[in-house]
């Protein structure tokens, strides 16, 4: 599984939850998607 980069919401924040993933397995992830 590779490593999913989140955008840091607050100084604080550490970890976060994906409530939805839109792409199905195989599909290509661009960066700013």
């Amino acid at each position: 599984m590779a490593d999913v980069a989140m955008p840091r919401l607050s100084d604080s924040m550490e970890e976060g939850t994906i409530l939805k993933w839109l792409k199905s397995d195989g599909d290509e992830v661009r960066r700013g998607e």
